[in-house]
């Protein structure tokens, strides 16, 4: 048995050195094999590649088929895309499949409603730089900002006007073109801009949201209730360069202007008189046609213009909003406070054509002129 086992490990001792010659063999091949086979696997990879240029990827594939030009059939307006287009037609169709959950007003895109629901959650994202002023859409900031820039990108073809926001435009093109699209159910009157006529609706509906918190007063606009409060604060923005009188409002300065200018762009077709503004021409109108629209409703009184029956008004309310500020006396109309202070300056500026005395007040002037017409007559009567 010893003799046996002596044999077998003999053996074993002779096939160990085989092994390791099979196993470092093994290696010397597969150090030489990748040699052989690296290039093949980096041309195969090359040409995955280039092959992958030629054919293009499904999200690629995609793109390539949704660029190019989509053109309306309607308008031949051309969108890059065809999502574009889809919601460029929603303006034809009148489809607006975007609803709001709070008012169930509807619109044509989802942005648009999100901008909306701003309305109703009072967030303002956007922020000027400048004053602080914030904003619930993007647009409305940048139409802001040329505020502060003076910025007027949008200009006029046919006067060379120049506006801050393409909507101001649109609407100024309608002076030109005499365009009202937007018309009134309960009266006809037809406006220049969706937002007078809605304005315009609050006389119909007496509804006046803006509430002066020093008197009371109401008013179917901010920018009333804005111009209103000037009369409290006493402040007066718009000066003119010409005499240095200063307005309250724009408008005021502009038609001021015509004074210096004597321009009167509107004239009456039945006596050709003409007017500073077009609100005077209508006033005046009513004397050829005995229109008298404005009636009292305390006394039954009626008035040719709204201006007249709210002065008129103030007779039954007593209110008199024009106050001096060096006595405290007030009146009711501006007019007549005008004439107040004339009293503490000591300005008389109606004078007498024959005799040269001055006055504070024109009626005084056409009281003193009796006194000529009546001497003369009596002259007359003697001789």
């Amino acid at each position: 048995m010893n003799i046996n086992k002596l044999k077998i490990r003999e053996e074993q001792k002779h096939r160990r050195p085989s092994r390791r010659r099979s196993t470092e063999s093994s290696m010397e091949e597969n150090k030489e094999t990748p040699r052989t086979q690296r290039p093949r696997r980096r041309r195969s990879t090359e040409s995955s590649m280039e092959e992958n240029k030629e054919t293009p990827r499904p999200q690629e594939r995609r793109r390539r088929k949704q660029t190019g030009p989509h053109i309306c059939d309607q308008c031949n307006k051309s969108f890059s895309t065809s999502n574009t287009l889809k919601i460029h037609q929603r303006i034809h169709t009148g489809d607006k499949p975007y609803s709001c959950d709070q008012c169930n007003k509807s619109f044509s895109t989802s942005p648009t409603l999100k901008a909306h629901v701003r309305i109703h959650t009072g967030e303002k994202p956007y922020s000027c730089d400048q004053c602080g002023k914030t904003f619930a859409r993007k647009g409305h900031l940048s139409s802001h900002q040329r505020i502060h820039t003076g910025e007027k990108p949008h200009r006029c073809e046919e006067c060379g006007k120049t506006f801050a926001q393409k909507s101001q435009l649109s609407s100024h093109h309608r002076i030109h073109t005499g365009e009202k699209p937007y018309s009134c159910e309960e009266c006809g009157k037809t406006f220049t801009r969706s937002d007078k006529l809605k304005i315009h609706h609050h006389i119909h509906t007496g509804h006046k949201p803006y509430w002066c918190e020093k008197c009371g007063k109401t008013f179917t606009t901010s920018r009333n209730l804005s111009i209103h409060h000037r009369i409290h604060t006493g402040e007066k923005p718009y000066l003119c360069e010409e005499c240095g009188k200063t307005f309250t409002q724009s408008i005021e300065l502009t038609i001021h202007h015509r004074i210096h200018t004597g321009e009167k762009p509107y004239s009456c077709e039945q006596c050709d008189k003409s007017f500073t503004t077009s609100s005077h021409l209508k006033s005046h109108h009513r004397i050829h046609t005995g229109e008298k629209p404005y009636n009292c409703e305390e006394c039954g009184k009626t008035f040719t213009t709204s201006s007249e029956l709210k002065k008129h008004n103030r007779i039954h309310t007593g209110e008199k909003p024009y106050s001096c500020l060096q006595c405290d006396k007030s009146f009711t109309r501006s007019g007549h406070l005008k004439s107040h202070h004339r009293i503490h300056t000591g300005e008389k500026p109606h004078s007498c054509e024959q005799c040269g005395k001055a006055f504070t007040q024109i009626s005084s002037l056409r009281s003193h002129q009796r006194t000529h017409s009546a001497a003369i007559l009596s002259f007359s009567e003697s001789s």
